[in-house]
């Protein structure tokens, strides 16, 4: 039995992540849960699953989830709570599905402890991506991609050397924005960003998704992941997201990952590698689809895409800059404070101030995340993206 940790639990991820334990209970135990403030589904979660842990990201709402399971589960709040969930001694998998970089510190320490990580959260590996690997290496643990793209990229390689590979196909939908041309993007509403066509995800990855954010992090974290260079990656538009994702080969044999756009099969076998379990989910019919199409990116209309890979060619820095800046900017435009086109101006005029620094700690990650989020909220204020 793996005695997991849901980091996130009351998320999209989390949720999910939760629903494939539910439906395979003689394989899994929850002991550690946490998430940022929802104290109701927290609840939920304690009566259901009994876990030895459960923290509140929110200090504020300690008090209230103690009062209400107090008697069932230790209960800890704020960081050093869900680091303490994070790093459950009887956990030996921590599925970090919490949101941005807030879920760098936990995943990390979990890391320390030697616990195998099944990888939702992206930001850990943009923001800290060499600080990471070389820590999963350091401590002889497993890291697992949940992300579809990224699992399926993992089930393509198998066991092949690292020298027989050629370059990874990200594919991406194209999001709801994919027809439209720039002229029509200056008008689109928060509510027509969160329509995506085809998965069912949090507002934060939805918004990230309609402006090809969500394709350039994960580009920057396959770099890390696979430990393949930049100019390796292509990332390849395909609007019935089925394949999703591939890998060429040096003797130009492409081997890609298909299915039906479901996330709770990456996290199962994130979950359950290297077995394979049964789902009870729909089975993808290739006669059904009938046809899949395939287009490059325009990286002059979703500028996000464009300036992640140059976040990833200008060095580590960069890529958290480029981080701490759309989390701010994704924030600014679901509370309408910012148009859909700022959200790429603005991420630019804030790596154009940035300048490089080399060879960073986990320390330094901090301080450059503040750095970017001040300098991007400055700009915001005085209008720099127009």
């Amino acid at each position: 039995m793996r005695v997991i940790s849901v980091l996130g639990s009351t998320g999209s991820i989390g949720t999910q992540a939760l629903e494939v334990i539910r439906e395979h209970k003689e394989e899994f135990r929850i002991d550690a849960i946490a998430a940022h403030s929802n104290v109701d589904l927290l609840e939920a979660q304690v009566r259901e699953f009994r876990p030895k842990i459960t923290a509140v990201a929110e200090t504020a709402k300690y008090k209230e989830l103690k009062s209400r399971v107090g008697g069932l589960t230790y209960v800890a709040a704020g960081q050093e709570g869900v680091v303490e969930a994070a790093t459950c001694e009887s956990c030996d998998t921590v599925v970090s599905a919490i949101v941005g970089i807030a879920g760098l510190i936990p995943t990390y320490n979990a890391i320390i402890k030697g616990k195998n990580i099944a990888l939702a959260n992206k930001e850990t590996l943009v923001t800290a991506g060499r600080i990471i690997m070389g820590e999963v290496k350091r401590n002889n643990v497993k890291m697992l991609p949940v992300d579809s793209e990224h699992s399926a990229i993992f089930q393509c390689l198998a066991n092949s050397k690292h020298n027989e590979i050629s370059k990874i196909i990200l594919t991406a939908s194209g999001g709801p924005f994919r027809t439209k041309t720039l002229k029509e993007l200056e008008n689109v509403t928060v509510q027509d960003a969160l329509k995506h066509p085809n998965w069912s995800m949090g507002k934060k990855i939805t918004i990230d998704s309609a402006t090809l954010m969500n394709k350039g992090l994960e580009v920057i974290e396959a770099r890390w992941l696979f430990d393949i260079m930049p100019e390796s990656i292509e990332v390849c538009i395909h609007p019935q997201s089925i394949i999703h994702s591939a890998v060429e080969f040096a003797d130009g044999a492409i081997i890609a990952q298909l299915g039906l756009p479901d996330m709770k099969i990456p996290i199962q076998y994130a979950l359950t590698y290297p077995e394979r379990l049964s789902t009870s989910g729909e089975r993808l019919s290739l006669t059904s689809i009938g046809k899949l199409t395939f287009y490059k990116p325009d990286t002059e209309k979703f500028k996000c895409l464009k300036l992640a890979i140059k976040a990833l060619k200008m060095g580590d820095s960069a890529c958290v800059v480029l981080n701490g800046a759309n989390e701010e900017a994704v924030k600014l435009f679901l509370s309408g404070k910012i148009s859909f086109l700022d959200i790429g101006n603005l991420i630019e005029k804030t790596l154009d101030k940035h300048k490089t620094v080399k060879n960073i700690n986990i320390d330094e990650v901090s301080a450059l995340d503040k750095w970017s989020r001040e300098t991007f909220i400055s700009l915001s204020e005085v209008g720099c993206c127009k």
